[in-house]
């Protein structure tokens, strides 16, 4: 097996956290993939991997030839389907994550077609609200909702604009009263969504005069899944602030009233991904096609149905 072999198995074993996984799916036997990542350490002078009978770690060499392994692969990648003669077409592992309601409601409906349009990729989908380590967790690239940070290591394409905006269920509305105002929110308690990075529930953020704002808001109940927060705030156990796209049917049918409607705050989507020289070819082609995707009429009349129904005061909406 030549260098550039040895370096995709040592990928591949870094990122299935295991021998047994990373044969399979590599059509490998084990002890094939056992021997590579033995002869690779012995040709380095490196210990790569530390073994035990429960679990397998990568040693901090190993973690530096892995970002490097990643990054030489994906520059052959690219330079190689960059030539007229190649086919051009993404092929091999590609793993991404992404919020799960944005899974679930926008790209788990459509994937079928990237997939039929790149059949060579073996895609990882992986679906959290929790904030990972890129590089640390092997992820090609991933999907995020906010503002991104400067990084030198990091790169962040912006994909799409969604609007926050804060509902009640009439139930919780005819309890305690509907909110006119910023000042009003301190008579009210919410559904609190505890982010785990933190170890907090999230703030809601408003723009006043072009500069955001942040309010706490007291809360009746946390929880840290977002069908869990929805589902919270129809049943009337407090105010809920979240993504327009998600709750569009939840308006139109009456279960949730918008509130505060001339008070939304929009949030970017971006599609972020560690720093190469060179693009490859498979995070090009997942960010062409979702940002197609989250521009095609569907979502956006979501969004606009969301924010129309809010803004005339339909009754039920």
């Amino acid at each position: 097996m030549d260098k550039l072999e040895s370096m995709q198995v040592y990928v591949y074993v870094v990122e299935a956290n295991g021998f047994a996984r990373a044969a399979e799916v590599l059509g490998l036997p084990r002890s094939t993939v056992s021997r590579v990542i033995k002869e690779l350490e012995n040709r380095l002078g490196i210990q790569l991997l530390q073994r035990t009978t429960r679990k397998l770690s990568v040693t901090t060499d190993g973690r530096s030839y892995y970002d490097e392994c990643k990054r030489i692969l994906a520059d052959i990648a690219t330079m190689e389907s960059s030539f007229s003669g190649g086919s051009g077409q993404p092929k091999g592992r590609f793993k991404v994550g992404m919020p799960q309601s944005l899974a679930r409601h926008c790209v788990i409906p459509r994937i079928q077609e990237f997939l039929h349009r790149y059949p060579e990729l073996d895609l990882i989908l992986c679906s959290s609200d929790n904030v990972e380590d890129i590089i640390q967790e092997g992820y090609d690239c991933v999907i995020r909702t906010g503002r991104i940070e400067d990084s030198t290591t990091l790169v962040a394409r912006p994909l799409a604009n969604f609007t926050w905006v804060i509902l009640g269920a009439p139930a919780y509305i005819a309890a305690h009263g509907k909110p006119e105002n910023l000042e009003d929110l301190e008579k009210h308690h919410a559904v609190g969504y505890l982010n785990h990075r933190t170890g907090r529930t999230t703030e809601w953020f408003f723009t006043l005069d072009n500069t955001d704002c942040m309010i706490r808001m007291k809360e009746s109940l946390v929880v840290d899944d977002t069908d869990a927060y929805i589902q919270a705030g129809i049943q009337g156990m407090g105010l809920i602030r979240v993504a327009s796209y998600l709750v569009s049917p939840y308006l139109e049918n009456g279960a949730l009233i918008s509130c505060l409607e001339h008070h939304t705050f929009d949030l970017p989507l971006s599609l972020v991904y560690p720093q190469n020289r060179y693009l490859p070819p498979s995070i090009r082609a997942f960010y062409d096609w979702s940002r197609g995707i989250l521009h095609q009429p569907i979502y956006t009349q979501w969004i606009s149905n969301c924010i129309a129904a809010a803004r005339e005061n339909i009754p039920g909406a």
